[in-house]
């Protein structure tokens, strides 16, 4: 039986992210696609994959164990990849973050690489957890202390979040009500506190965050977010204290082994000199406005 490594890949995204619908933004397939896909390997390999339910795709035993053993498939393919790239001249660093973390960094790419480095910078934007191990990445900016052994972390700092609403009282802001997440960002911390404490009056939601912002801006609502996102954004204003519970860690995150490696170490020190240099904007130390 000879199974595409493509419809591995694609099996790796709908198991990882749950779904059809989550896995259309990495794919940029449509659901009917990867639907179609899906069951095709399933025939394939002649078990049912996943079960499927009204909040997602849940892994079967079979699934499972066909998860890990295209895992072990994916991390063959990239290393046969970075053996590949080792023949170039610049080795490619790629820094796995979330999306808000991955825009702040990208908005200071030249305090991080400069032309002259003989590197080239690939940014991983995801709210789920890069696989360092597997070398999907060579540095992660994470909110928790790594604990596998094969990882190294160093503290970076806190992130702090409150409450925000446009600057004009219209719309849902005048009403007191809430934007919501929907798709991937439902289930990062802020989004599911939001759900707890104010989920009767969310009036609108969104699929990614940015496009929350924009909801909030525009005056649909009220919303949380990191305090370096709110207070650096001159259409927002924060409206509360931040909130205590949702105040995280930050760390930078390497391969114990890869962490040596000259180019890895440079990205990586640049990184938390950053994060460290922002620290009064990422604990929320900023004047509510």
């Amino acid at each position: 039986m000879d199974i595409d490594w493509d419809d591995l890949r694609l099996f790796l995204d709908v198991a990882r992210l749950g779904g059809l619908s989550a896995a259309t933004g990495t794919t940029r397939l449509s659901a009917a696609t990867l639907g179609r896909r899906v069951t095709a390997l399933e025939k394939q390999i002649g078990e049912p994959l996943f079960v499927r339910q009204q909040t997602g795709y849940r892994l079967t035993p079979v699934g499972e164990e066909l998860l890990r053993r295209a895992e072990d498939v994916e991390a063959a393919m990239q290393s046969l990849t970075r053996w590949r790239e080792g023949s170039l001249p610049d080795r490619i660093v790629r820094i796995s973050a979330g999306p808000w973390t991955s825009a702040f960094v990208s908005a200071h790419i030249g305090e991080i690489w400069t032309v002259d480095d003989g590197i080239r910078v690939e940014f991983v934007t995801t709210t789920h957890r890069v696989d360092i191990g597997r070398r999907a990445a060579d540095i992660g900016i994470r909110n928790e202390r790594p604990t596998e052994q094969w990882l190294a972390g160093r503290q970076s700092g806190k992130v702090a979040h409150a409450i925000y609403s446009g600057r004009h009282l219209i719309n849902g802001i005048a009403a007191g009500l809430f934007v919501g997440v929907t798709g991937e960002g439902a289930n990062v911390a802020s989004a599911r506190w939001l759900q707890a404490h104010h989920g009767d009056r969310i009036a609108v939601r969104g699929n990614n965050t940015h496009s929350v912002r924009e909801l909030v801006a525009a005056g649909a609502g009220l919303s949380i977010f990191p305090c370096f996102v709110g207070d650096s954004d001159p259409r927002l204003v924060r409206v509360a204290q931040p909130i205590p519970e949702l105040e995280t860690d930050q760390w930078i995150v390497t391969h114990h082994e890869e962490r040596h490696s000259p180019p890895v170490r440079k990205v990586a020190d640049r990184v938390t000199a950053l994060m460290r240099a922002h620290q009064p904007l990422f604990r929320g130390e900023t004047p509510i406005r």
